[in-house]
């Protein structure tokens, strides 16, 4: 089992409109961030996480031409609005990908996003949505899902296990749960929500997110939704061995963990 982090920045990205790069050194490429999405891959199955914004050049840097499921962890438009580009996966596959999320996500995304859900217009739809309950098999692997508090809103968490190996991907979240401890708790590899070193009332913080790998016991943590504040040799130099920043196309195989 793998994971491929497809982006690791904020709703923003980096740099910001205008060549802002705030503290982030321009000449490391493993500043330059688009928005948050990572693929689980095991067995030759592919389960994304978020339709970013910019998913399709994602999926270009990988050389990713076939997904098996798509995961939505909220309908936030950083989260969701590269939903078009799963048109090309159709084109190749012929039939509609599953989609799984959350009811009240599934709601939003089929208002806006109609036609991907039941097509019109001499259009097919290219995604038969799913409800996520809290523990059910995707694609071979078990997969099970706490809602996380998100400021005034939820978003999904999420743990795959397959074959003695274990990924979370807990982003957008503002607190710390009891039930995310519990569902997280040994996992081999935490991807963390970690927007910012300060508060913020919907993100996690460094501190936040270095918390929840505590709190969980988590194997080794890759930050990510990391904004134009936190440059990456300069994580890298403070963190501990078993956290790093994330970055834009890392590959991180888990029998590095097991």
């Amino acid at each position: 089992m793998k994971a491929i982090l497809l982006g690791s920045g904020t709703s923003g990205g980096v740099p910001r409109i205008g060549n802002d790069w705030g503290a982030c050194d321009p000449q490391n490429p493993r500043n330059r961030r688009s928005r948050v999405s990572m693929i689980v891959e095991h067995a030759r199955q592919r389960i994304l996480i978020d339709t970013s914004p910019d998913l399709r050049n994602q999926l270009l840097a990988q050389d990713i031409a076939a997904l098996d499921a798509v995961i939505w962890t909220h309908d936030h438009a950083d989260h969701a609005h590269g939903i078009d580009d799963l048109r090309a996966i159709y084109h190749r596959s012929r039939k509609p990908l599953p989609g799984y999320g959350r009811s009240y996500a599934l709601q939003s995304l089929s208002s806006r996003f109609d036609y991907v859900f039941v097509g019109g217009d001499g259009y097919p739809a290219i995604v038969a949505p799913i409800d996520l309950q809290d523990d059910l098999d995707i694609c071979g692997l078990r997969v099970r899902c706490v809602d996380q508090p998100h400021g005034p809103v939820l978003s999904t968490g999420l743990r795959f296990d397959a074959d003695g190996m274990s990924v979370v991907y807990a982003t957008d979240f503002s607190t710390i749960t009891d039930d995310m401890v519990g569902l997280y708790a040994g996992c081999d590899l935490l991807v963390s929500d970690c927007l910012r070193y300060e508060k913020h009332p919907t993100h996690a913080s460094v501190d936040m997110a270095r918390e929840l790998a505590a709190r969980c016991g988590a194997g080794h943590t890759v930050l990510t939704h990391m904004d134009k504040s936190l440059d990456y040799a300069t994580l890298c130099a403070e963190l501990p061995n078993d956290i790093e920043p994330g970055y834009d196309g890392l590959v991180i195989d888990l029998s590095r963990y097991a």
